[in-house]
């Protein structure tokens, strides 16, 4: 079930994946956000750890949402955050 993203607050038990790409990133994100681009999350989900709790951002959802259904497949435990950066409230550096 996707996370309201108005209702969330980043702090350092949540691990945030922002899967747009490097430019869009670099227009404003999350402080501590790992960026790892949808095209490429194939090729760099060794760098995550299933054991920990994800939650999958892009810039409205749709992007996050492939991500988490294929993360998913794979084991991982991920959460989509519904509306993306477009609906987050809080900071964004």
């Amino acid at each position: 079930m996707p996370n309201e993203a108005g209702e969330l607050k980043k702090d350092d038990s949540i691990t945030f994946i922002d899967v747009r790409e490097v430019a869009e990133v670099a227009a404003g994100k999350i402080q501590g956000v790992i960026n790892i681009p949808l095209g490429l999350l194939e090729f760099r989900m060794h760098e995550l750890d299933k054991s920990k709790e994800y939650i999958i951002v892009c810039r409205s959802g749709a992007r996050s949402a492939t991500a988490v259904k294929f993360l998913e497949s794979y084991g991982f435990n991920v959460t989509n955050l519904a509306g993306g950066m477009n609906a987050w409230t809080g900071k964004v550096i």
